[in-house]
């Protein structure tokens, strides 16, 4: 029986074939993608070069999703995300990201235990307050990173704009919630 607390080892080929070497057998990335799902860690490997190829092949994962149809990620997300390679920003995002999921998963059990108990299990998953204050926080700091946006940001405190700009944060965070706690 193969050690599931250890990442499965994938190595790839250099005819780009894809080997589990605990089944020695060859996988698909729909293959990769059902072991992720089902909580296994994943770790892919040139094996001629030995270089660590999983986040190349996680992001293919996760394109070849979006392109099906099966959107998490709004537009605008993904613009942010472009846009957070090319500015200071850019070191807060994974960590803001990975905060984001963490606190995620470890509300979403709680919520799927207590899915009945509240009329609106998204805003009374643990930790939505900490969460929802914490994207808050980042969405400031990237829109204060750009020319544009800080001179935005300036004017939405000003106008009242930003409450606008943060119901439709929440929106899109409650759509995202919805979609992950399906899945």
């Amino acid at each position: 029986m193969a050690d599931t607390d250890k990442p499965l080892l994938i190595k790839r080929y250099a005819s780009r074939r894809l080997y589990n070497t605990e089944t020695s057998d060859y996988v698909t990335l729909e293959d990769i993608a059902g072991f992720i799902r089902a909580g296994r860690d994943v770790t892919i490997v040139d094996l001629k070069s030995g270089d660590d190829l999983t986040r190349q092949y996680l992001l293919q994962i996760i394109a070849e999703h979006e392109s099906k149809g099966d959107s998490v990620l709004p537009i605008n997300v993904l613009t942010d995300l472009v846009r957070s390679y090319t500015t200071e920003v850019q070191s807060v995002v994974p960590q803001f990201l990975a905060a984001s999921f963490e606190m995620l998963r470890e509300g979403q059990s709680k919520v799927m235990e207590n899915i009945g108990a509240f009329p609106n299990p998204i805003t009374a998953m643990p930790g939505f307050d900490a969460m929802k204050r914490q994207q808050e926080a980042f969405m400031k700091t990237m829109m204060a990173g750009w020319p544009a946006g800080a001179a935005k940001a300036r004017d939405d405190s000003e106008d009242g704009g930003a409450r606008e700009e943060l119901a439709e944060i929440k929106k899109q965070l409650a759509d995202l919630q919805a979609k992950l706690s399906r899945l």
